[in-house]
């Protein structure tokens, strides 16, 4: 049976323990989360594990990368789950803090990644990234990690965060993990657990559809008439709306008609019922 995990709720008790790792000589990872703990999240830590000495899982459910009508109040939450999960598989460290802790009265400062922030999930999600940008700052100045490790399944926020340490100079390198999948498919997410029975079968659809898209547009044929076909394929199958499936370069995220010389991404996001679905795959050279 694994020994309690160590939790530190303050910023203050955080930096006296990675300052005393850093004067032992010890690398430093970190994964941060929004908690709800599934095996995408602890592939992450396990990732860390692998190339550095100690490991900081951060679990925090960020209001400012909610908006006003969205799901933060009833968002996943197990404490106790969670914690269990990262003392089986080892992690060393894990902060906790509540919100006026990260958000202290009188906070007045944000970070915003244009480009790559702009498009996809900030259409109907506007002040998203600006959260993320801005949380994942605080944690990296926090933990002053040698790495993080983030999933490849929130891809634009993937690419937000490898902008913004490359621009502020943050000296933390910025590692990723694949998307973890249940045995049909489907990407593993803390909100899959607000699908019922039926919603969870049709789920599954939305890998098979992008799957099937990809290598469809793996040739460099034009890609909107296949978008167009994927998009009412997904209503066919059950999804009550997509909310975007596009094609984009890998790195800039910038539109594509095509498939060229570069690696692509096919990103999309849907709605069966109120629960917002999103996945991506990755399309040309180097895809599979």
């Amino acid at each position: 049976m694994s020994a309690p995990i160590e939790v530190v709720r303050s910023i203050a008790a955080l930096r006296v323990q990675t300052r005393t790792w850093r004067r032992q000589g010890l690398t430093i990872g970190l994964v941060p989360t929004m908690g709800a703990l599934h095996e995408g999240h602890l592939s992450l830590v396990r990732l860390a594990l692998d190339r550095t000495d100690r490991v900081v899982v951060s679990i925090f459910v960020n209001p400012t990368q909610f908006g006003p009508a969205e799901d933060l109040s009833r968002y996943p939450r197990d404490e106790a789950g969670d914690l269990a999960k990262l003392a089986r598989i080892g992690a060393h460290l894990v902060f906790m803090p509540d919100v006026a802790e990260m958000y202290p009265a009188g906070f007045s400062t944000w970070v915003e990644v244009q480009g790559v922030s702009e498009g996809l999930c900030a259409v109907t999600r506007p002040h998203h990234f600006r959260g993320v940008a801005t949380v994942v700052t605080k944690l990296l100045n926090q933990v002053q990690a040698d790495l993080a490790v983030f999933g490849e399944k929130d891809y634009q926020q993937l690419q937000v965060i490898k902008r913004l340490a490359r621009d502020l100079d943050i000296p933390t390198a910025i590692g990723s993990g694949p998307t973890v999948r249940e045995p049909d498919g489907l990407a593993m997410s803390s909100r899959n657990l607000y699908l019922g029975p039926e919603e969870r079968r049709t789920a599954a659809g939305l890998y098979r559809v992008l799957s099937d898209l990809a290598d469809a547009l793996a040739d460099g044929s034009p890609a909107g008439p296949r978008l167009e076909a994927a998009r009412q394929r997904l209503l066919v199958e059950g999804f009550t709306e997509v909310d975007y499936l596009e094609l984009r370069d890998a790195e800039t995220l910038a539109p594509l008609d095509h498939v060229a010389d570069r690696p692509a991404r096919l990103l999309a996001a849907v709605f069966l019922g109120k629960v917002r679905l999103i996945d991506n795959v990755p399309v040309g050279p180097a895809a599979r």
